[in-house]
C-alpha cells in the first residue's frame, strides 16, 4: 500500500504563486509515475501533470504548460507542483496520484490517490 498526503493549497490572488507537496510513505518503490489532477466544482477531474519516479520525464497539461512545474525528491519520496501565473481557472480541489503503470494521462490507470488539497485564485 501506499499513502499520499497533499499540503500547500490556499488562497492566492491571480498572477501570484503556490507551491504545492505531495509526501509519500508505504511501498512507494512499486510506483512508476506520480501525477497531480485537479477537479473544479461541476467538472470532471483533469490531468495537470506527472513525472517518472525513474527518469525524471515530465508531462503536462497544456492548459498549464509554462506556468506549473513538477518536480520530485526521491530521497524524500516527495513530489512537488510549482504553480506560477495563477488564473481563476485554475482554482480547483488538486490530487495526488501515484500509479504501477507507465499509463500518464489516465485516471482510472492511477492507483493511489491523496485527500486532495484546495486552491482558491482570486479574480
Amino acid at each position: 500500500q501506499v499513502q499520499l498526503v497533499e499540503s500547500g493549497g490556499g488562497l492566492v490572488q491571480a498572477g501570484g504563486s503556490l507551491r504545492l507537496t505531495c509526501a509519500a510513505s508505504g511501498r512507494t518503490v512499486s510506483l512508476y509515475t506520480m501525477g497531480w489532477f485537479r477537479q473544479a466544482p461541476g467538472k470532471e477531474r483533469e490531468f495537470v501533470a506527472a513525472i517518472n519516479w525513474g527518469d525524471g520525464n515530465t508531462y503536462y497539461a497544456e492548459s498549464v504548460k509554462g506556468r506549473f512545474t513538477i518536480s520530485k525528491d526521491n530521497a524524500k519520496n516527495t513530489v512537488y507542483l510549482q504553480m506560477n501565473s495563477l488564473i481563476p481557472e485554475d482554482t480547483a480541489v488538486y490530487y495526488c496520484a501515484g500509479t504501477l503503470s507507465r499509463v500518464v494521462f489516465t485516471i482510472k490507470y492511477y492507483d493511489y490517490w491523496g485527500q486532495g488539497t484546495q486552491v482558491t485564485v482570486s479574480s
